[in-house]
C-alpha cells in the first residue's frame, strides 16, 4: 500500500515544505533536536506521507519496513521479504514524525537522533544514512 494517495501528493509536497520552512526558522533559536514544528494533524500526516514516499522512490524494495506512527508504513530496500505468516521483514524501524521529518529534511543526521535514543531499528539493515536527508 502506497505512503501517500496520487490526489494527495500536492498536499503532501505543500505539508512537507511547510514543515522544512518551520524547522528552519526554528534552527535560528532552538538546538537540532529540539526542532518539532507544531502543524496541524493532517498537515504533519501529509508531510509525514509525502516524504516517506520520496523514500520508498529513492529505495524501493521488500526488506526493510519503515514505521511513522500514527501516519505511515513503507517498506523499501531490496533483501529477504516478509513470509506469508509475519507481514513484517526481518528489519523495522521506528520513529516519532518529528524524528522523521527532521531526519529527512535534513535539520539532523539519522547518526545524531540514533546516539540520542530516538531510533528504534531492529535487524542487520538499521542505518538509513545513505538515504538521507531526501534531497
Amino acid at each position: 500500500m502506497a505512503a501517500i494517495r496520487k490526489q494527495d501528493m500536492m498536499r503532501g509536497m505543500q505539508a512537507y515544505d511547510d514543515w522544512c520552512t518551520a524547522a528552519r526558522a526554528a534552527a535560528e533559536t532552538t538546538p537540532a533536536l529540539d526542532i518539532a514544528p507544531q502543524l496541524d494533524r493532517a498537515t504533519m500526516a501529509m508531510a509525514v506521507r509525502y516524504s516517506l514516499h520520496q523514500l520508498e522512490i529513492k529505495a524501493p524494495g521488500p526488506g526493510v519496513e519503515v514505521r511513522v506512527a500514527p501516519y505511515a508504513v513503507v517498506k523499501i530496500l531490496e533483501g529477504p521479504a516478509s513470509d506469508p505468516h509475519n507481514l513484517t521483514p526481518p528489519d523495522v524501524i521506528e520513529l516519532d514524525p518529528q524524528v522523521w521529518l527532521r531526519v529527512a529534511s535534513g535539520i539532523t543526521t539519522w547518526h545524531e537522533e540514533q546516539k540520542a535514543g530516538r531510533i528504534s531499528a531492529v535487524g542487520e539493515r538499521d542505518d538509513l544514512s545513505p538515504l538521507l536527508p531526501l534531497g
